[in-house]
């Protein structure tokens, strides 16, 4: 079967109106059928996937051999129900996200291997999977216009899930059809006939606006859109390109993407800052990259967005974001411990002329212990497009690994190829819009700031926090998000202690903490990225409600190689509380009098932090009292990053204080 393809002319003249930020609907004009776009061979040309896939076949085939027995897994009504009950997600994610796990492993591992070994478990998967009666997340299912999280079957909807589960099995199709047919026909047709019903129509139905927020046709003012736009749309597109014959219900779909990708580009920052974190990178930026390169692979690669330089410091974004093995930083829901895929960094760099994010891509190869880089392997998971994407330059990367690794061999020294992969990093980055300042000195501290307001996506309620870094240990830290259940995305989300501005690094204003809001945000920004000192300035009293009586509270932050100096000047309406500066911290806290395993005995008005052998000392201001408590942590999702525990140091003023004043503190290296 051909598939239906835009002429490439007509497109261009759309994404033109698309960089413009045109709303209104555009006609695509005649389309023509030829199934050429997608860049991978067809099933049956062996020769074409023995090149692509190269000496990475017996990877493929080796993980899709352990699914050639795989029980196909059931959601139990009660599963969908736990949600409900308990708040309880993983008990029906779990079983959906194994299934797509076996589909996707399979798919590559038949098309590596092309004997047919596969093609059984395929036939099992899809069928059983076309069979669901929806492949919505429980947690997303009270969308729907019951409220209720067991499937409607009056409403199809789709979320995150169902558009990633729908991307699968149309690339079944595709690639599979042929051989289906063989089999039995319906197999084909039972595929073609779910994704119709649970993506397709779904997807144009009017009435799904208000379920499917992430379209953000029905945005409230001020409403936020974030990674779910990108990433469902991208899904989406990909379904109706690949399975849709109808012409005007393809040209309608794309329209339909079009505008609400628009809508997500215009709310993101010009910056390229990702307001969500590195954490969402990836499904932001990441899959904003997958969804215009669908689309460029469909138009002949003409797609001019990606000489767009918004979208050239979206992709750089990650790269700024990283501290040093793993370690980045992790505002909002983020979480300060990552791996990335080098294959979405490498693709996405090449598409937008970026060095940087190509050698970055490199870097996270490196393998310390070993003292050379990894080659790069296959992107499994569950996202197909990713997997097949991760084959395109998957030989280039390993050519240019395989050159590093001869020169390291011939006497290069390891750790100046990896520094040579950072070079084009610079030491201070302002993001102006979303207020993310990065400062790294000549003494491998890494400093990281936020202004911005507190109705971010996936927000915490932190405007001014920081971070700091010593190499690859963190020292005053932000500690993030757990396990997400159903408070997390509810009117409960503030009585979770890591959103609230009392557990990150800011003060408690005259007894009072920081609110949710658009309203609390940041004032008077000012940076200086020259220089041998480095400050970032904000008035964060905007962040806090007028019950707090303040205001003005300016915070200073100068970095310089041996010194990091926090100013607090503030000015009170009226005195209610003491003042209270909190500190984060991972590691042991040692206070005056005590002595610190390097034999340092604490003197009064410091505090030291010693965390992996780096140790830093606080001085603070003689009027303060100081006290140390323990957040002992059980939630998989801190405990993997933090350990068991962290410490919030907090510094106490006088319930007498002035009106008026400043909070001065030191913080340097023993």
């Amino acid at each position: 079967m051909k598939l239906l393809k835009l002429k490439s002319v007509v497109f261009l003249w759309v994404l033109c109106c698309m960089m413009a930020h045109a709303q209104e609907k555009t006609d695509l004009g005649v389309l023509s059928n030829d199934e050429s776009w997608l860049p991978y061979p067809e099933y049956a040309d062996r020769t074409g996937w023995d090149a692509l896939v190269g000496s990475h076949a017996d990877f493929l085939i080796k993980t899709g051999e352990k699914y050639l027995d795989y029980t196909w897994r059931s959601v139990d009504a009660t599963a969908y129900l736990a949600y409900e009950r308990t708040g309880e997600r993983q008990i029906m994610e779990t079983p959906l996200r194994q299934n797509r796990i076996a589909l996707n492993a399979l798919m590559l591992a038949e098309l590596a291997e092309g004997k047919g070994r596969f093609i059984d478990q395929l036939i099992n998967g899809t069928w059983h999977i076309a069979h669901m009666p929806s492949w919505v997340l429980s947690a997303h299912l009270p969308r729907q216009k019951t409220r209720r999280t067991l499937p409607d079957p009056d409403q199809q909807i789709i979320d995150l899930g169902s558009g990633a589960l729908g991307a699968q099995m149309v690339a079944a199709y595709h690639f599979f059809h042929d051989t289906f047919d063989k089999v039995d026909p319906v197999i084909s047709r039972v595929i073609k006939a779910s994704v119709k019903k649970q993506i397709l129509d779904s997807y144009l139905n009017v009435s799904n606006y208000k379920p499917h927020w992430w379209l953000a046709f029905e945005l409230k003012k001020d409403g936020v859109i974030n990674n779910w736009n990108p990433w469902c749309n991208a899904d989406v597109i990909l379904c109706f390109l690949l399975v849709e014959e109808d012409r005007e219900r393809l040209i309608q779909a794309i329209n339909q993407s079009y505008k609400s990708v628009n809508l997500f580009i215009d709310y993101v920052k010009k910056d390229g800052a990702c307001e969500e974190g590195p954490a969402y990178w990836g499904h932001a930026a990441g899959k904003l990259y997958d969804y215009l390169q669908i689309m460029d692979y469909a138009h002949e690669g003409q797609l001019p967005l990606f000489q767009d330089k918004q979208i050239k410091d979206m992709g750089e974004y990650i790269s700024r974001s990283f501290v040093k093995d793993g370690w980045v930083v992790n505002f909002a829901d983020a979480s300060a411990k990552l791996s990335y895929s080098s294959s979405l960094i490498y693709n996405y760099g090449k598409a937008v002329s970026s060095n940087e994010m190509q050698d970055f891509a490199i870097y996270n190869l490196a393998r310390k212990t070993e003292g050379k880089y990894a080659r790069p392997k296959p992107v499994l998971g569950n996202d197909i497009f990713r997997s097949l994407e991760s084959l395109r330059y998957i030989n280039e990367m390993t050519q240019r690994v395989d050159q590093l690794n001869a020169e390291i061999a011939a006497g290069y020294s390891f750790e100046q190829s990896i520094a040579d992969l950072r070079k084009h990093v610079p030491s201070f980055t302002w993001y102006p819009e979303t207020e993310f300042c990065y400062i790294k000195n000549n003494n491998d501290w890494f400093f990281a700031s936020k202004g911005g307001h507190n109705e971010e996506s996936h927000n915490h309620n932190d405007i001014g926090t920081f971070i700091l870094y010593k190499g690859a240990v963190p020292v005053f830290v932000d500690a993030g998000v757990g396990t997400y259940t159903k408070n997390t995305f509810s009117d409960m989300r503030y009585t979770i202690w890591s959103m609230q501005s009392s557990w990150h690094n800011l003060p408690v204003i005259n007894g009072k903490t920081q609110e949710h809001g658009r309203e609390y945000r940041s004032r008077s920004v000012e940076t200086v990225g020259k220089g041998k000192t480095k400050s970032f300035k904000l008035d964060i009293a905007g962040a806090y409600k007028p019950d707090a009586c303040c205001k003005s509270w300016t915070r200073e932050y100068k970095v310089s190689d041996n010194l990091l100096t926090i100013t607090d000047e503030y000015k009170l309406e009226s005195r209610l509380a003491a003042d209270v500066e909190n500190f984060l911290v991972q590691g042991a806290v040692y206070q005056a009098g005590e002595v610190t395993p390097d034999g340092y005995v604490v003197k009064a008005k410091e505090v030291v932090v010693e965390n992996n052998g780096v140790t830093f000392k606080i001085l603070y201001p003689a009027q303060m009292m100081v006290s140390v408590e323990v957040m002992n942590l059980d939630d998989p999702k801190l405990t993997n990053v933090w350990g068991t525990s962290l410490r919030r140091i907090s510094f106490t003023g006088s319930s007498q204080a002035p009106l008026a004043g400043k909070y001065i503190f030191k913080i340097s290296e023993l």
